[in-house]
């Protein structure tokens, strides 16, 4: 059990991302988890409102099986195989001290940002709000999630996947060092 405890050198993940990519390759599908969303809409019957759903969505079970795959998976290893800390620089926990994230390295996910109280309040709430509406746009402008971009489109040499991937570190850097010092100071 120790082994699956500790962090996974690159050589052994890399080669387990290769496999997984190389059977999604074979059975000719894509890598990516944001075209679930349009899935659940048509399964939902949002193909009654808007054409854009009105797709074959029964072609996509495999997908759902994978998203299903996903959760569950995080839910085992956030519940059964994760270190009850996360081992940061002191200098960022530090720096986010000073923001206000009191429990920096004693959680994986800020409590400040991700619980129930935090969630009810209005800075909060707006807050996700704001997020999930330009991850949505982001996404839909990307023409797919990190993942799907970062994993399956670099990998297939796609040249959209690589400006997309430069956009979302862009984005990211941005975030991180201009934003989320406005946002918590």
């Amino acid at each position: 059990m120790d082994l699956l405890f500790q962090p996974w050198p690159w050589y052994v993940s890399g080669v387990l991302i290769s496999l997984v990519l190389f059977l999604f390759f074979y059975y000719g599908e894509n890598f990516g988890v944001s075209s679930n969303l349009e899935t659940l809409c048509t399964i939902a019957g949002a193909d009654k409102i808007s054409d854009y759903f009105k797709k074959d969505w029964k072609s996509k079970k495999w997908s759902i099986v994978f998203l299903l795959g996903l959760i569950i998976g995080g839910f085992i290893a956030k519940t059964w195989l994760s270190a009850s800390t996360v081992d940061l620089n002191p200098v960022t926990v530090q720096e986010l001290e000073s923001l206000g994230f009191l429990n920096a390295g004693e959680t994986y996910v800020p409590t400040e940002l991700f619980s129930m109280e935090s969630l009810l309040s209005f800075k909060g709430f707006s807050l996700l709000l704001i997020a999930g509406v330009f991850i949505g746009f982001g996404t839909r402008y990307a023409g797919g999630c990190t993942s799907g971009h970062a994993i399956t489109g670099l990998s297939n040499l796609q040249l959209p996947s690589l400006i997309a991937v430069i956009g979302f570190f862009i984005g990211g850097l941005f975030m991180t060092w201009v934003l989320f010092p406005l946002i918590f100071a």
